[in-house]
Order: C-alpha cells, then structure tokens, then sequence
C-alpha cells in the first residue's frame, strides 16, 4: 500500500467545508470544497471566523520550507468552538477561541515555558499531516490534502485543532480581529517584551514596519522606551510607525541605517529586532547595535541563507543575536494579554489591518507582497 493510499483509508471525512489550497509552487491559492472529519481525543472544531494571513503563508505556498503540497495554509484563525473530543475539559462548544501554534507539551522547552522551541516544533507546524501521519482533510474528490499547518490550517471554514493551541478569550472581546495574535502579533511583541525584555528609558530599533516590526513599535512604547525607531522603504509605513509609538523614522532610501541610528542615540540602539528577512539588513543593525546592545531575529528568508557581518561587531561591544520563535510566548498567556491591552487602547493592532473574503485571497497575498496591506485577514463564509 502507498503511503497516500494508507494515508486517505485513515480518513472519515463527513462535514463539507469551503477552503483555500496551495497546490502548487509559487501559483495563486484555489477555493476548493473540502470535507473534515469530527475531533477525536484531544482536539476540537472550530467554526472560523476569520483568519489572518501571514508571511509564513506565503513563503511556504513558495516552498522556501519544504510543506508537502496540496496544502490548506493558514495558521492565524479565529473562530468559536463547535464540537470537542472526549478528552478535551477547557473548552466546550460555543467558547470563542484565538488559534496558535502547536507543541508537544512534554518535551524539556516546553515543560519549561518556551514551547516555541518543542523538540518537535517543524514536524507539528510544518509537517503536512498529524504526527501518525495522516490528514483530517480530503478534497471533493477524496484526495487528501495536507493539513495541520502550526497545527490549525485555518484557511478554511472549519479547522480542527488541538485544545492547547486554541486560546479561549472573552466572549465581547472583536473575535473576527483578533487571529493575527496567534503568530504574527505576538511574535514582534512577545519579542520585545519576553525575549528582549526592553526596559523603560531605553533605545528600541524595528527593522522593517511590516505587521511584525509595527506590532514590536507598540509593544517598545507599553515597556516604555522613550527612543524607538522604526525602519523602512516605504513612507507610508514609517508615519503609521509614528502613530503607533515609535519617536523617530529612517528610510533607507534616504539615508544610510548605521548612520541614521547613531545620529539619534550616540553610541548606538540598546535592543533591536530584523523583522524583514534580508540578511544585509541583520548586518547593518548588527553594527547599529550600542555596547552591549541585543538583536532579536523574526524574519524568515529561504533555508540555507547566510549573513556576513564583522566577528569583531559583536566581541568587542558584547552584544548579542537571538533567533526568536512566536515572540517566546506561551500564547494561553500571552494572547489574552494582548487583547486586554487592546481593550485598554494600549494595542491599537486594529490599525494594521485590512478585511478581504477568502474568495479573494489571492489580491490579499499580493497587497501583502507588493505593500499595500500590512496585515490582511480573510473573512470566512458561512
């Protein structure tokens, strides 16, 4: 037997959902029917609301990492619980949930608080399938489609996940908003305010005023640093950059990055974070970087890429790089207190994004791609 023929006799497929699949290579995403099969055990269904769409989603549609295709993507999903499995006791359905990023629960990283680091980390959120190997998904033709993408594959109208990556939050709290928390959100704040740790007074610098770099802005400005400054190519992202927190801009086109920081701080940034995936971009804010300044590293490029910078940058100013994942957050934690900041004003996210349907899920990749979205979020049908 194949391994996709003993793969699909696994499956019992039975609700009819709408979803979005990646089916090949660097082409568009098609709206397809699919069928799901009921939670068992541990895990719960989940009616999406909505659904953030994310870099990741993108790179991976691309194959910079190497998820089998087809694939239903999307891992930033929101929506309300409608069944559970018989073993699930903290959620029940009609509980309204942020989904997030799975693990294993048991491993040494997660067992200590840093589950973003599980020893099966790629395999869970990357692998295209559950960890026995099978999919919940099937197409209209009773194919299988890879799923269990960060444990939720959430561009669909219904995701099946497990209860310890979907977050319950309060039932006023702007449920169709609030997807983007679960990975991209809290990945630039979580940088800033878990792994980071910057202190009030300090020096903040973004690299790149995407969703990820505008998020950190925030979040410097909550821990209270009196410097941050927000990088970028594009003006209109670096005057939201100033609505949102940060004291002061430089556009690169204009003026050199290393310079452009020390002109505003003198000795250099205390805390910094390379949101944009270029590697010339790390090297330059590695030399941006005050005496033992800290360099948080979120963007993702293609596997196997590498950055040149002077040994000596980082010996002689005792300072440090950091490879961050999902912002060091436990996200039952951490979600929640990003939407009680919200609530307070504190968090204002809302104004990064911009609402699509997930028929149109294609302009929004491309909006997302070329600049014109910071942070889309797909509206399911129902």
């Amino acid at each position: 037997m194949t391994v996709t023929e003993s793969r699909t006799s696994t499956l019992t497929p039975t609700r009819e959902i709408t979803v979005a699949v990646a089916r090949e290579k660097e082409a568009p995403f098609t709206i397809e029917q699919a069928r799901i099969r009921p939670p068992q055990a541990d895990e719960v269904l989940v009616k999406v609301v909505a659904t953030g769409l994310c870099h990741t989603d993108l790179i991976v549609r691309d194959q910079f990492y190497p998820v089998p295709l087809p694939a239903v993507l999307g891992h930033e999903g929101a929506g309300i619980v409608e069944q559970v499995g018989s073993d699930v006791t903290a959620l029940a359905p009609g509980d309204p949930v942020v989904l997030s990023y799975g693990y294993c629960g048991h491993c040494a990283q997660c067992t200590s608080g840093m589950p973003g680091y599980c020893d099966q980390f790629f395999g869970l959120n990357f692998g295209g399938s559950d960890t026995e190997g099978n999919s919940a998904l099937a197409d209209a033709e009773g194919e299988v489609l890879h799923d269990h993408f960060f444990a939720q594959s959430s561009f669909a109208t219904y995701a099946l996940v497990k209860q310890a990556n979907a977050v319950k939050v309060s039932a006023d709290a702007p449920l169709e908003l609030l997807g983007p928390l679960g990975c991209g959100i809290q990945t630039g704040a979580g940088a800033v305010i878990n792994t980071l740790r910057v202190r009030p007074g300090s020096s903040f610098l973004a690299l790149g005023a995407g969703a990820v770099g505008l998020s950190a802005v925030m979040a410097a400005r909550v821990a209270g640093a009196t410097t941050i400054i927000a990088v970028d190519v594009v003006a209109s992202r670096l005057a939201l950059a100033m609505e949102l927190g940060a004291t002061h801009t430089i556009n690169t086109l204009e003026t050199d990055l290393v310079e452009g920081v020390r002109e505003i701080t003198g000795a250099g940034t205390q805390f910094a974070l390379e949101s944009t995936g270029r590697p010339e971009v790390l090297a330059q804010a590695i030399e941006a970087l005050g005496p033992l300044g800290q360099i948080g590293v979120v963007g993702a490029p293609k596997l196997g890429t590498t950055s040149e910078f002077d040994v000596n940058n980082l010996l002689l100013g005792g300072r440090t790089i950091r490879g961050i994942v999902e912002g060091d957050s436990v996200p039952g934690v951490f979600i929640p207190h990003l939407v009680e900041l919200h609530r307070q004003g504190r968090f204002p996210f809302d104004k990064l994004v911009r609402f699509y349907d997930l028929d149109q899920i294609n302009e929004a990749a491309q909006d997302s791609l070329e600049g014109r979205t910071l942070k889309a979020i797909l509206r399911m049908p129902h």
